[in-house]
């Protein structure tokens, strides 16, 4: 039931437009894992945990990290992906569209799809 309460607890701060910078980057930084993990998913399970994997094994970070380093996800996606990664960054930069004015978020596609 708390989680009913917070939720309805977030919608009306929403509403009255007092969202502090640091939940904003929480949630813009959960909204960047939730597109991160759909577009891998859509490949296969497999893909998601390989990249989960190599993310902590070069760069000791995890999907949620990517918001803040972006730079991790573009060089593990290379790596594993090659010249196809591309396809992947496309499948993110469409789930974030409606976000691209949170400058987390800009700058992550950005990096991603260079």
């Amino acid at each position: 039931m708390k989680f009913f309460n917070r939720k309805k607890e977030l919608r009306q701060v929403r509403i009255a437009g007092n969202i502090s910078s640091l939940e904003r980057g929480d949630i813009m930084k959960a909204l960047t894992t939730i597109a991160i993990e759909k577009a891998l998913l859509s490949i296969g399970k497999p893909v998601l945990d390989k990249v989960a994997v190599e993310l902590y094994k070069q760069h000791r970070c995890y999907i949620p990290d990517c918001y803040e380093h972006p730079e991790n996800l573009e060089s593990i996606l290379k790596s594993i992906f090659g010249d196809s990664y591309s396809q992947i960054v496309n499948s993110i930069k469409d789930e974030l569209q409606d976000h691209m004015q949170d400058q987390g978020i800009l700058a992550l596609v950005k990096k991603i799809e260079r």
